[in-house]
């Protein structure tokens, strides 16, 4: 587990919060091992769950990985002061009206949607006197239906090993204080800060959700200022689609032992410094990239793409 930025004492405290056996199942269809968290809400869930927590933004549901982010002492802090999946649902599920049924691990996507939007976003099992009402607008009735057009519905993960910068350009008087941003959709994942540095080496995961109908990835890397706006420092696409084509038509990897199942060809239509290989290597599906900047006078950036199924 990665709980670095809370130290020791926090992996301690919120393991032994996972040994309870309330938390050994998701807060929202007790689908058995959940590997993720709202450390706001304070639940764990799973990752068919988290795709909906995600998509109802940070400012409701704040979602963590248990096993791949780093969690501050606040959020840990958070998560014990709450007490985990029992204690949250005696209030955001105290009262699930009749004919209101709870989701099971094999929900379809649209009945764990709904759900998940009712129990949190428009909080209609909480006891009335907790309830939070909208203040947004005279129009009540608008702040009352859920907004289903807003939800995105989830394929799988992309796990971004972000290893390495080099030759990167020079934004400062002789360096930069580079970090990547990587986009897809409406979705951002952004790099710690690499401080004076042409060459950073991140050896950083981040993590996308990927919807149904998902494009490119957009990295871009940029100079941190504290005074001014952060300058660009070069900007690349990342087709995901030769991944995901060989990773689905494959089914479940761990069946399979080391191979090559497919190609990311490189082409003028492309920043690939070489063709981009696809592996199943130890039952996980990966592709290690290399590519070169664009619109910028230097600097390449190498990373290692990982498939996630919603499944696994």
């Amino acid at each position: 587990m990665s709980y670095s930025a809370a130290g020791s004492s926090g992996k301690r405290r919120l393991s032994d919060l996972l040994t309870q056996s309330d938390n050994r199942v998701c807060a929202d269809c007790s689908a058995p091992d959940p590997k993720w968290a709202s450390a706001n809400i304070g639940v764990f869930i799973c990752l068919k769950c988290c795709g909906v927590h995600r998509s109802l933004g940070t400012h409701i549901s704040k979602v963590l990985s248990v096993t791949l982010d780093e969690w501050s002492e606040d959020e840990v802090d958070s998560m014990i002061e709450i007490g985990g999946n029992a204690s949250a649902n005696s209030v955001y599920e105290a009262f699930i009206p009749d004919g209101c049924s709870k989701p099971g691990p094999d929900a379809s996507p649209d009945q764990r949607m709904q759900f998940i939007r009712s129990k949190y976003e428009h909080q209609e099992f909480l006891k009335p006197s907790l309830r939070i009402t909208s203040v947004k607008g005279s129009n009540s009735s608008s702040s009352q239906q859920p907004h289903l057009e807003g939800m995105v519905e989830f394929i799988g993960l992309l796990k971004v090993t972000l290893k390495k910068g080099t030759n990167l350009a020079v934004r400062d008087m002789r360096t930069s204080d580079s970090y990547v941003v990587l986009t897809l959709g409406q979705q951002t994942a952004k790099s710690t800060v690499m401080k004076g540095n042409l060459n950073p080496v991140w050896n950083e995961e981040l993590m996308l959700s990927v919807p149904h109908n998902y494009g490119s990835v957009k990295l871009q890397v940029f100079d941190y200022d504290a005074l001014s706006a952060d300058d660009i420092m070069g900007e690349a696409g990342i087709d995901i689609q030769p991944l995901i084509t060989s990773a689905m038509a494959l089914g479940d990897p761990e069946m399979f032992g080391d191979m090559q199942i497919g190609k990311w060809l490189k082409s003028r239509d492309n920043a690939l410094i070489e063709d981009s290989i696809i592996n199943i290597a130890d039952g996980k599906v990966k592709q290690e990239v290399h590519i070169k900047l664009q619109n910028v006078e230097s600097g390449e950036i190498e990373l290692e793409l990982e498939w996630l199924r919603l499944d696994q």
